[in-house]
């Protein structure tokens, strides 16, 4: 089978984009790749990926954007359409996965257009503007929150899954403020460090690269020994060490800490589009899976309440059970489903 993935923009989509490569190549299929020259696409495929190969049209995102700028930006995916088409025609492509995101707009349209099945993942719980567009005639849609969703779950790295584990006692804590680190979740770490090393509690954060030098320079006035990154690539590994998080509450990392065990207390990106982040950490919360806080909210003595009494066996082990593993795998199966149908 000759497969296209497309969208992008975020983190988020492009880690749905490669667990679906990963299966889809161990499979023995052909992949490739379209996304935008915005956005992060480019930084995680460019040089490295299982891509046969990768393409990156000049897109922008249309939602945000009033008078003009919407008409210029409009016109970017009419352009990056056309390219698609004849993309998708180069390589003879059989069904495209969207992944969302506004990369995913060009590629999505143009298999519409050529008549070649179109399969969409949403990764939030409030649909996206464009999967929301794109729904009705995608031959599936997956979304491990719609209990309609013919693939319950969402497809995360085998790591997560290979390491997890129940945790029984709060040893360690990670700070995790997503890719570009969060000032609400860097300062609430600053202010119960004192008590976390009070309670012997070794803390672990990712503070971002734009406020590394001032929560390092914090804690060494703290007096407080911490495993402090701005930016790291094993943070699989280091989620796995952690007994507890506190992060924001984008799809992938939730997801990630979920197929890990890791309970959350989230705090959700207060300007996410349709509010998405909350919404995810709503849907683990309703469970009694993870606690969620408002950024504006006091978040210091409602952190302490958690860790004085976490209840963290519990919860881990029902995240455990909760989780549906191979999904990326369950997802290319269909796909070989729906065109042996469609023979």
């Amino acid at each position: 089978m000759k497969l296209c993935i497309t969208g992008g923009g975020t983190g988020g989509h492009l880690m749905i984009a490669e667990a679906l490569s990963d299966a889809a190549v161990a499979d023995g299929h052909e992949v490739i790749f379209i996304g935008s020259t915005s956005g992060q696409d480019r930084k995680y495929f460019e040089q490295h990926s299982k891509f046969s190969h990768v393409y990156f049209l000049k897109t922008t995102g249309v939602v945000n954007q009033k008078g003009s700028a919407k008409i210029k930006a409009l016109y970017k995916v009419f352009k990056a359409f056309l390219q698609a088409r004849k993309i998708l025609k180069k390589h003879n492509i059989q069904a495209v996965y969207s992944v969302g995101g506004f990369s995913a707009a060009p590629a999505s349209f143009a298999s519409l257009s050529l008549f070649i099945p179109l399969f969409i993942h949403e990764q939030n719980s409030v649909e996206g503007r464009l999967n929301k567009l794109l729904k009705k005639y995608a031959k599936s849609f997956i979304s491990a929150y719609d209990e309609n969703s013919p693939i319950q779950g969402y497809p995360v790295k085998k790591f997560y899954y290979k390491n997890a584990r129940v945790r029984d006692a709060l040893k360690t804590i990670i700070f995790l403020g997503g890719s570009h680190g969060a000032k609400a979740i860097n300062d609430l770490a600053l202010h119960v460090a004192y008590k976390l090393q009070k309670m012997n509690i070794a803390i672990i954060h990712q503070a971002g690269e734009a406020d590394y030098e001032r929560v390092k320079n914090e804690y060494k006035k703290l007096g407080v020994a911490v495993e402090l990154y701005a930016f790291t690539k094993n943070l699989p590994e280091l989620i796995a060490r952690a007994d507890l998080a506190v992060s924001r509450a984008g799809a992938s990392t939730l997801w990630e800490l979920t197929a890990n065990g890791c309970p959350a207390f989230f705090i959700p990106y207060p300007y996410a589009a349709g509010d998405h982040q909350y919404y995810n950490a709503q849907f683990l919360v309703k469970q009694n899976l993870a606690w969620c806080e408002r950024e504006s909210e006091n978040l210091k003595p409602k952190l302490i309440k958690v860790l004085k009494n976490p209840q963290l066996q519990e919860k881990s082990q029902k995240l455990l059970e909760f989780n549906t593993q191979d999904v990326a795998i369950q997802m290319i199966q269909m796909i070989q489903d729906v065109q042996k149908k469609l023979k």
